[in-house]
């Protein structure tokens, strides 16, 4: 080596070592500042998740948020209070710097602000002024959230006491809230309130306690609780239900029928209601997690239901009828041939359905809980005006209430949507990522979630669930249910549509019975926006998956595309679809899921 190069050399040399001190105190100072800001960020979300959960009736994009159990502190008050909170706790998120934040705490920073924003603009609009709609009451949501517990020592049963003792004062502070809600002309529309009453005149019109739904915890007790114990606990329950309850639900159905309906608003639009318009955007933005206008959604709604149309067309060909598509639906909401003849009946092939499914899920997913989810009728106090079915991660509820309503051309579809693929696996699968925080983990987004379960229902065709021509029209009528919720949302709350031009929207494209289509379209009605998410999230996640399978060609896996769809969890449309771009980029790998491990044949996997 001659001595020039060996001086160049060693002058680099003196030069890279004198410069590495200097690289490793930038390294140290930018990984301190990301240090410190997802400590920051960590003692905001566990300080306000604390605090959440400590709250009564609290929700987020229309769905219940984990709480305590308590059924007080809804008052006005206790409402401004949390705005301030909120408001507080953005301005602490408005203090960090995302830059900083690790590549994780950037999505949950992401899911985090969403959530908190939406809650301020909830409290902002007062949407607690109007705790009910067609679709699901606070008077009924009691009874789910007292039994939602654990029922096994004296002390399980003494709380569920307590909890039956807040009834009345929670229900008083509710009554006092909607009068607000009436006295600014905020409330349910008239139109959609007939036959509501039924489910509080349920347990307001009872003569004997023993038959309330309150007291079935306490017909048996577990046999390690005392005998002396269990009897005072039953007396103290129907004294409770006898002298609490009751009353509460009584004085609460004199409110509804001689105030709440009389003086209801007359007008059906959300655009109607104080700062409407401002009001129904921010519904959109809540419910899709996108930035579109009323108008946009309808145009994409009419797109869909003239593609789906066609479909519609095709697959009535198949099965041989030979009359118009109106004739088709009338053949189908009337032939017995296709509507169960009791009840069990509809249990029956439900169940039977959820087993065939059960046999294609390694097909499709490579991870899968390890909860199960059961199948249970509707109960019959909420049955007349619930919808079809609703599945959790531990249960299915199938709606057996006016079984000439409930056709079992649409049922493969719904059970897929409402257990296995859909909500139940989507559910359990989030309980089960304990490597994400709290809020992200029992949140429920309504677009990610609703359109992974439409998304399950497609997911139906490569399983070969649908069988008969029948069966496969039943899908397509459910896809085009849901995209004529883009068209009748909109048409409702931002375009002055009638409650019967929606129905009858409705009736013309769908193959829904008129019971479904009518307490379909009063759900619309009462909750706005909640409707669009279905579709917008569909098509998302099915442009996605199209996105995917263009990009990676041969290398694309559907089960690790739909595991890694599952494994983020309910995130907003804008951060699924970063996702999907980085599963791309790194060449369409399985996820690792909340366990630490990597999926693999075999691994990690319930059995």
């Amino acid at each position: 080596m001659n001595k020039t190069l060996m001086i160049a050399r060693l002058a680099a040399l003196s030069l890279a070592l004198s410069v590495l001190p200097l690289r490793a105190t930038f390294a140290a100072s930018a990984n301190e500042a990301t240090t410190s800001a997802d400590a920051r960020f960590k003692d905001v979300y566990t300080t306000e998740w604390a605090w959440r959960i400590g709250q009564a009736g609290v929700s987020a994009s229309g769905e219940s948020q984990p709480d305590n159990g308590r059924l007080d502190d809804v008052d006005a008050a206790s409402q401004q209070e949390r705005l301030v909170y909120w408001q507080n706790v953005m301005k602490q998120l408005d203090g960090i710097d995302v830059a900083e934040l690790s590549p994780t705490n950037r999505v949950n920073y992401e899911v985090y602000y969403t959530q908190i924003r939406n809650f301020i603009a909830d409290q902002q609009f007062k949407t607690w002024q109007m705790p009910f709609n067609s679709d699901s009451a606070f008077w009924s949501d009691v009874g789910y959230q007292l039994h939602n517990g654990p029922l096994r020592t004296a002390a399980d049963y003494g709380r569920y006491l307590d909890r039956l003792d807040q009834i009345p004062t929670y229900f008083d502070q509710q009554i006092a809230n909607m009068r607000l809600g009436l006295a600014r002309g905020f409330s349910v529309p008239r139109a959609v309130l007939k036959g509501r009453d039924q489910s509080i005149a349920a347990v307001a019109d009872l003569k004997d306690p023993t038959q309330s739904s309150f007291y079935r915890p306490f017909k048996r007790l577990p046999e390690t609780i005392p005998a002396d114990q269990a009897q005072a606990l039953q007396g103290r329950a129907l004294q409770e239900i006898r002298d609490e309850v009751i009353p509460a639900y009584a004085k609460l159905l004199t409110f509804f029928r001689t105030d709440y309906l009389p003086q209801a608003r007359t007008t059906l639009a959300a655009e109607a209601l104080p700062d409407g318009k401002a009001y129904y955007r921010q519904q959109i933005r809540e419910y899709t997690t996108l930035d579109l206008t009323p108008d946009q959604i309808h145009q994409i709604g009419l797109d869909q239901v003239a593609k789906l149309h066609a479909k519609m067309l095709a697959t009535m060909k198949q099965t041989g009828f030979k009359g118009s598509f109106a004739e088709f639906l009338a053949f189908l909401r009337s032939d017995p041939r296709f509507y169960a003849k009791t009840p069990q009946e509809l249990l029956d092939k439900t169940a039977w359905v959820a087993k065939e499914v059960d046999g294609q899920l390694s097909k499709f997913f490579d991870h899968l809980p390890r909860e199960r989810f059961t199948i249970k009728p509707v109960p019959a106090d909420i049955a007349p005006y619930y919808t079809s079915g609703r599945g959790g991660p531990d249960v299915y509820l199938v709606n057996t209430y006016d079984l000439a309503s409930r056709p079992l051309y649409n049922m493969p579809a719904l059970t897929l949507h409402e257990s296995y693929p859909g909500h139940a696996l989507q559910l359990e699968l989030a309980a089960e990522q304990t490597n994400q925080p709290a809020f992200r983990r029992d949140g429920y987004i309504s677009a990610y979630g609703e359109g992974w379960a439409l998304y399950a229902e497609y997911l139906g065709n490569a399983m070969g669930i649908y069988k008969t021509p029948y069966q496969k029209f039943g899908f397509l009528s459910y896809q085009m249910w849901r995209a004529c919720r883009l068209v009748v949302d909109t048409g409702i709350h931002h375009l002055g549509w009638t409650r019967q031009r929606a129905i009858d929207y409705m009736l013309a494209n769908t193959a829904l019975s008129d019971h479904e289509i009518v307490n379909e379209v009063d759900r619309y009605i009462s909750w706005p926006g909640q409707a669009l998410s279905y579709e917008l999230g569909y098509l998302k996640i099915r442009a996605l998956r199209a996105k995917a399978e263009a990009a990676l060609g041969a290398k694309f896996d559907l089960r690790h595309f739909n595991d890694t769809v599952l494994q983020i969890g309910s995130v907003p449309l804008p951060v699924l679809a970063k996702r999907i771009d980085r599963f791309i980029a790194d060449g369409g790998p399985e996820p690792t899921w909340g366990n630490g491990c990597r999926v693999e044949p075999g691994d990690c996997r319930a059995h």
